[in-house]
């Protein structure tokens, strides 16, 4: 099975989205396995194939820290009744990625999300008209309160889209919600889905917001999108921004799902 996996499934960057690209210009795959399931070994819990583990890219079984995940790759697998369409298995790509990559790379994928910290989305607000300025107060200060009660970190919003330097302190209280280390899968999992959710949205605070359970995803998608939706409205639908949104959300959710199982 090694070849058909990694051409299902081609090796990248811990970047859930370029995978999703890259597969989808390749041919798509027949069905060649039967039956799905789960195996139990440990605390690990491995997707099966006919009964035989499912590999990553990298060569390691594909299993996850908890038993609902499993059972939510399985049915990604399950679903492909014909051809095997990676675009259609978002769980299963971000589970590549943090099960290939994001092991590797903790440091680096822990920095990116301080970054974002430093200059989130919710910062930066537009100077009109007055219906968009409380449609971005509506959805985002909340989570600002939410990240001043929780960790003490008080960030400074700012008019326009010229970068403002956040208080220090700032960034570094609400970074302890990062994983530092990824010692266990589950941390691992936990830090790999809060990368995906910080990159598709921009924003740190909302990611980490909905990591602990202050936002659902829809709220946070939409929260993400305020400025999108008030140019739509006002200028009309892009049809390829939307499709293209519509398959980021895939995305975002399958991450989502993860944080909520390993909340």
């Amino acid at each position: 099975m090694r070849d058909i996996f990694e051409d299902i499934f081609a090796e990248g960057p811990p970047d859930p989205m370029g995978a999703a690209r890259r597969a989808m210009r390749l041919p798509l795959r027949q069905r060649f396995y039967g039956s799905v399931g789960v195996g139990e070994g440990g605390d690990s819990f491995a997707v099966l194939l006919d009964g035989k583990p499912v590999r990553t890219p990298a060569r390691r079984p594909l299993a996850a820290p908890m038993r609902a995940l499993a059972e939510a790759l399985a049915a990604e697998w399950e679903a492909q009744r014909i051809t095997i369409d990676p675009a259609a298995m978002p769980l299963t790509r971000l589970a590549n990625v943090i099960i290939d990559r994001v092991g590797e790379t903790v440091a680096p994928v822990r920095a990116e999300i301080e970054r974002y910290l430093a200059c989130d989305l919710l910062f930066y607000r537009a100077t009109g008209p007055d219906g968009l300025l409380a449609r971005q107060a509506a959805h985002w200060d909340p989570v600002l309160d939410w990240a001043v009660a929780t960790f003490g970190a008080r960030f400074v919003p700012s008019a326009g889209v010229t970068h403002v330097v956040q208080p220090a302190a700032a960034v570094a209280a609400a970074a302890v919600a990062i994983p530092k280390a990824a010692s266990t899968p589950r941390q691992l999992w936990r830090l790999g889905a809060l990368n995906v959710m910080t990159t598709l949205t921009g924003s740190a605070l909302l990611a980490l917001a909905l990591a602990a359970g202050r936002l659902d995803a829809e709220s946070a998608w939409t929260a993400a999108h305020v400025d999108e939706d008030w140019n739509m409205e006002m200028w009309g639908r892009d049809l390829l921004a939307l499709e293209r949104r519509a398959f980021h959300f895939t995305e975002f959710k399958a991450a989502a799902m993860v944080l909520d199982v390993l909340r």
